[in-house]
């Protein structure tokens, strides 16, 4: 495969990822890091985020002007992000539950150190799909600390048409599951390469144009480099991955049971605010509508008028940015949108008056990270973001 990306141009805590924060928590499997307040007075109620298992957690800390973290905490939100650890084959046995105890962690310590009665969660992709499993748990549990949930490019109806269920097979997924659990890993170049073959025009041919036609180094483009910054899933966690997928397990009650209880969506009754992407190849839009039938809560749906990755990365400031608002979330997918109204702007100012609305109330911000019990250690972005 063509490199996509110029990665000599990039340094982690240099000119990438570097809102400053610190490591508030750290255990085998994910550190806390929670983000320096930028402003005077804080919302009371922080949001935790929680990225996906399949890349690095920057997506959403990119270069400044364009870091979501760096956005939040310039508005007044207390921040926490989830930084998982890059797993190897010593790791071949962390599953589902796994990553959910950890998320279930990452709330005690964020709460405690905010001194919150309860917080709001983002989550990406695969991470939402953990974290919206997490709520069914929460729920089951009659646990309420989650405030709001807000799902980007998300996909939780697995039966909704997208890429790359398309070439999904039992046979094939049988297959899949085989090859890491002989190996204990899911190398994160393999699902790389998967995901460029969706789009071989713009992540395939263009580069074998550029570099091995042309003779021209690749670009030096965050997002891309951010991309190419792959994980490992552990032979277990992958296997649920595609058990949960096939079974549809959060649309379909009780058949997938976590931790103890079983996961029924249906007493979910977290308000959500989900975004998709317009032209988004990898969790098409309408799959993401479809989160509808699932979260039983209030919703506000945003269509962003960007990709999969672009529509995370929407900075203010764009003059061609736009997304789409329609409250009738009864129509279907096509219905919606033609009847949508477009907004000029990006949804990050949307979703923060979605999230003062939320947040709590204001109080000052702290002036010291941490807590006498979880004192603050490395700086952000921490250690386990370096691990390859």
């Amino acid at each position: 495969m063509p490199q996509q990306v110029e990665q000599r141009k990039f340094q982690v805590g240099r000119n990438i990822v570097t809102t400053p924060g610190a490591v508030v928590y750290r255990s085998e499997a994910f550190e806390l890091i929670q983000y320096e307040p930028a402003t005077a007075k804080v919302h009371a109620r922080p949001l935790l985020v929680v990225p996906p298992q399949i890349n690095k957690f920057y997506v959403l800390d990119l270069a400044p002007g364009r870091s979501f973290a760096e956005y939040a905490t310039q508005h007044g939100v207390q921040l926490f992000c989830i930084s998982w650890r890059n797993p190897t084959a010593a790791q071949r046995d962390w599953n589902l539950e796994t990553y959910l105890h950890a998320c279930k962690e990452a709330i005690e310590v964020a709460l405690e150190v905010s001194g919150a009665d309860q917080l709001h969660t983002m989550a990406a992709c695969a991470g939402g799909f953990t974290l919206t499993t997490l709520l069914g748990h929460l729920a089951a549990k009659g646990d309420k600390r989650v405030a709001s949930v807000t799902l980007l490019v998300t996909v939780l109806d697995t039966e909704a048409p997208t890429m790359l269920g398309q070439f999904a097979s039992k046979t094939g997924a049988a297959a899949a599951i085989a090859k890491s659990q002989k190996d204990g890993v899911l190398e994160g170049r393999d699902m790389a390469r998967i995901f460029s073959w969706l789009r071989p025009n713009d992540l395939v041919w263009l580069f074998v144009a550029n570099n091995w036609v042309m003779g021209n180094r690749p670009p030096a483009f965050d997002i891309l480099y951010w991309n190419s910054d792959t994980t490992r899933l552990p032979a277990e966690f992958h296997g649920d991955l595609l058990r949960t997928f096939f079974a549809n397990s959060l649309k379909n009650p009780g058949s997938l049971e976590v931790l103890g209880t079983k996961i029924d969506m249906t007493k979910v009754k977290t308000p959500s605010y989900v975004v998709a992407g317009v032209t988004d190849h990898i969790t098409p839009w309408d799959a993401c509508y479809q989160s509808r039938e699932i979260l039983k809560g209030p919703m506000q749906f945003v269509l962003s008028s960007s990709g999969h990755i672009q529509s995370i990365v929407n900075p203010p400031g764009n003059p061609k940015a736009k997304y789409y608002l329609n409250p009738d979330l009864s129509l279907p997918a096509d219905e919606w949108l033609a009847k949508a109204k477009v907004q000029s702007g990006s949804w990050w100012d949307h979703w923060r008056e979605w999230f003062v609305e939320r947040g709590g109330g204001e109080h000052a911000a702290p002036t010291e990270l941490g807590s006498a019990r979880h004192p603050p250690g490395d700086p952000a972005p921490g250690r386990y973001v370096h691990q390859r």
